[in-house]
């Protein structure tokens, strides 16, 4: 399907080289303060053509609001966004009518439809994500103004590249030794805590790190310069989250945020918290170990968990890491086949990214967005029907939290 979401629900329509992409977004709340320069912001961080690492697709991404919205306002009922294609160039596929391309969606939606789009990828194409990145602007502005929450994202490696101190290594060689450091490095979580959007745009990698970020832009060139393509890694946290937003069983926290990653194209991995490194030490050392916090609430002193325990925030930072695999479109000439099993040689045309991951950065503030505001809005209703109910006074203290903190 094209919608995600409960509440507040989101449909993303258009193909790659249609005449427009967008999305119809249902369940905002009324009387958010909104215009088209709130959306636009991170549209322009997602668009084409911005530095010489990315698709020389010149588009504008300019958004259009149809409705929704009036005098700077949500009024609560759908919000349309409209995003013209203007750069689009569907003669650049034509070599699509006879072969699908390695690795691409042109068999599987044939497969799937019966049918095709004629050019690009249609909607498998990441030309989809502007309605995605649109509506996350959105959720963002209620987030921020309600609950001060905070969505940052980061490229954190491209191929072999990683930014350092991500992830304290451990002795491979000793498989007796359970000695473990935190999962993450003080720096690497020092970067959690302070790390700005701002800080982010300022290598064209978006990667916070100048000496690995120049290592990353060199790593892209040279697979562009080989007419080839390179994956990596995006790293997101979410700040400020309020504890108890997550649904048993099946639409846990960390669930639905990998629902929403991994239907971002090119993805390929994901891990939240401690992810795999987890598996590789006891749970004596795995463990976050209560402690009183400065509001009074209980925090954790270490943050293997990544913020959800249980598949419910617990008021610690979300984080996690999202995999990007090698875009699949590359202009070297490929040994496959045609559609009816004829063997031939391909070299794909059209324009495209070498590496995603840069541009894939607002795309994943977007989605983990989404999930927030859905998750959060599901768990106001639960407290807006319980705050009618009289206070329970049946059960033990230790069962029932007081009713100002539902």
């Amino acid at each position: 399907m094209s919608t995600f979401g409960q509440i507040f629900r989101v449909t993303t329509y258009g193909e790659s080289h249609g005449a427009s992409v967008g999305a119809i977004v249902d369940g905002c709340p009324p009387g958010l303060p909104l215009g088209e320069a709130d959306i636009q912001v991170q549209l322009s961080r997602r668009r084409p053509g911005q530095t010489n690492l990315a698709t020389p697709r010149n588009e504008k991404d300019a958004v259009h609001v149809q409705s929704g919205i009036e005098m700077g306002v949500t009024l609560g009922t759908p919000i349309g966004l409209l995003v013209k294609n203007e750069d689009h160039r569907p003669h650049d596929y034509s070599e699509t009518d006879l072969y699908p391309r390695p690795s691409h969606a042109d068999y599987t939606y044939l497969e799937k439809y019966g049918l095709k789009a004629s050019s690009g990828g249609g909607r498998s194409s990441a030309r989809e994500t502007i309605g995605r990145v649109a509506a996350g602007a959105i959720a963002e502005k209620y987030l921020k103004l309600a609950y001060g929450v905070e969505i940052v994202a980061f490229v954190s490696s491209v191929g072999k590249i990683h930014l350092p101190s991500s992830v304290a290594p451990l002795d491979s060689t000793d498989e007796e030794n359970d000695a473990a450091t935190d999962a993450l490095s003080p720096e690497f979580l020092k970067l959690l805590a302070t790390i700005s959007r701002e800080e982010v745009d300022k290598q064209p990698t978006r990667c916070p790190h100048p000496e690995t970020a120049e290592k990353m832009t060199q790593r892209i060139i040279r697979a562009k310069d080989a007419q080839d393509s390179i994956g990596g890694t995006v790293t997101c946290v979410i700040r400020n989250i309020p504890p108890g937003l997550g649904e048993p069983v099946f639409d846990k926290f960390g669930a639905v945020l990998a629902h929403a990653m991994m239907s971002i194209p090119a993805t390929k991995a994901f891990e939240v918290g401690s992810g795999f490194r987890g598996t590789e030490v006891p749970g004596s050392k795995h463990n976050d170990p209560f402690t009183r916090g400065e509001n009074g609430r209980l925090k954790t002193s270490t943050n293997w968990s990544g913020g959800i325990q249980g598949g419910i925030t617990n008021g610690e930072n979300i984080y996690f890491r999202v995999g990007f695999k090698s875009p699949a479109t590359i202009s070297q000439a490929q040994e496959t086949a045609q559609y009816d099993g004829t063997p031939g040689s391909l070299a794909a045309r059209g324009r495209h990214d070498p590496c995603v991951v840069p541009r894939a950065v607002p795309i994943v503030e977007a989605m983990a967005a989404l999930v927030t505001i859905d998750l959060l809005l599901q768990q106001n209703a639960r407290k807006a029907a319980t705050s009618l109910l009289p206070a329970v006074t049946t059960l033990p203290p230790t069962m029932v939290l007081p009713k100002k903190s539902l």
